[in-house]
């Protein structure tokens, strides 16, 4: 009898180590069973967007799964650049999670881990992401970090404007132009189109350069690595660029100073017809806590084409990274593997308010979540709209270490040039000439 009841609790014992191996196994989001990182405390810096208050009021799962606690320290854009400086500069150790706009990646790439290895050991593919969003995050083959809040360029229009005055969605930029005249000879106190121009030292008046300069068929830099934007093309494109506010007319008053966020409230506030801005914006643009705009008057389409060509869109995306001078990289890559995966994407972009706090947000990084039905039915069928533009020729700005020197100097031209302060050739071909001087310092 006690050989016998030996046996069945050894047996029962065998059992339940299966059962528990089992429930081991079945950890969701590629976690690891059993809570090796409980207790430990994680602090991220990361950028104060609704999107993110939406992953961080639903975080208690992660700690639940965990054991894992995490910090998060929001900020502005604009600090967020300088404490991300300041951190890789003076080898902190402090955050062990990093976010930040995609082009501050390689300046800071030898202090954030690769992520190659981590990704490849627990079978988790970047082919999940548009390519244009795993380019934003790679340098010198080495993947930076994941993208948690990637946008495409949408094209917003006030529809019962354009509805009333019988206008078609722009599908050019000479398009933009005839209705921006348009608008404004019906509704003089009204901009055709909510431009920015200003510099800031983010760079955000590039955007739109962009896409008139690779639609024109150039490049901020050839296939060496040199400037490209002063080629007969660039110069054009980039004329036709500055043309919308000095020869045009079609931009709103205050152009020229007005930042990426000046020009959506513009927009918000009924003062323009006409956004080119991310997919981001819509949440806000329809929202009541923000804007004027109702979402029946709110429509949007593919970004209108340069002279006839295929249209572009510039990516962007503000990645997580892990620190290299965290102590606690493991637990870091376990939380952000709870981060990025696909169910929490979709639930966050689905449910719009936790606990009466809005997290409204129609980013999406995913493959998937661009053409999910219910994330589109949720979204106004916004991530539809953007997957058309990721699959055509859209691409990130420049992934080169002297992009935040060089952007500035392009930066500080477009704005001389927006405000008439100077020939629009002379003004690039000046700051073409600068960037080649901190190209080669920087190659020596």
């Amino acid at each position: 009898m006690k050989r016998r009841s030996a046996t069945l609790i050894l047996a029962s014992a065998a059992l339940l180590a299966a059962v528990g191996a089992q429930a081991q196994e079945k950890m969701p989001y590629n976690l690891k069973a059993g809570k090796p990182y409980d207790g430990t405390e994680l602090r991220v810096l990361l950028v104060g967007t609704p999107q993110f208050k939406g992953l961080e009021l639903r975080a208690g799962e992660f700690t639940k799964l965990t054991g894992i606690k995490v910090t998060w320290d929001e900020t502005t854009l604009k600090a967020l650049q300088e404490k991300v400086s300041s951190v890789g500069v003076a080898a902190d150790g402090s955050y062990d999670v990093v976010n930040y706009l995609d082009s501050w990646g390689p300046p800071n790439a030898r202090w954030l881990v690769d992520l190659g290895p981590l990704l490849k050991r627990d079978g988790i593919s970047m082919d999940r992401y548009p390519s244009a969003f795993t380019k934003s995050v790679t340098y010198d083959g080495k993947v930076m970090g994941l993208p948690l809040r990637s946008h495409v360029q949408i094209f917003y229009y006030r529809k019962d404007i354009f509805d009333k005055l019988n206008l078609a969605a722009p599908k050019t930029w000479a398009d933009v132009v005839t209705a921006g005249k348009a608008v404004q000879k019906a509704m003089p106190e009204m901009g055709g189109v909510a431009c920015y121009y200003g510099a800031d030292g983010n760079r955000q008046n590039l955007y739109l350069w962009l896409d008139f300069l690779r639609g024109a068929g150039a490049d901020v830099f050839d296939a060496k690595g040199n400037p490209a934007w002063d080629t007969p093309a660039g110069i054009q494109a980039t004329k036709d660029y500055i043309a919308l506010n000095t020869v045009d007319k079609v931009c709103a008053p205050g152009s020229v100073s007005s930042l990426e966020q000046d020009s959506r409230i513009v927009f918000m506030q009924g003062k323009a017809a006409m956004l080119p801005i991310w997919s981001w914006a819509y949440s806000p643009l329809i929202s009541p806590e923000s804007s004027t705009l109702k979402p029946e008057q709110v429509a949007f389409a593919e970004m209108p084409s340069y002279k006839g060509a295929p249209p572009v869109s510039l990516t962007n995306s503000m990645p997580y990274s892990i620190s290299k001078y965290s102590k606690k990289q493991e637990a870091a890559w376990e939380f952000l593997k709870w981060l990025s995966n696909p169910e929490l994407e979709k639930k966050n972009g689905i449910e719009k308010k936790i606990n009466g706090v809005n997290t409204a947000s129609t980013v999406f990084n995913l493959k998937a979540s661009f053409v999910d039905a219910d994330i589109n039915a949720a979204n106004a069928n916004v991530p539809k709209a953007a997957a058309v533009a990721l699959a055509a020729n859209a691409a990130p700005l420049p992934m080169t270490v002297d992009w935040p020197e060089i952007g500035d100097l392009l930066s500080i031209a477009i704005n001389k040039a927006a405000a008439g302060d100077g020939n629009v050739e002379q003004l690039m071909k000046t700051a073409a000439k600068d960037a080649t001087r901190v190209l080669r310092r920087s190659r020596r």
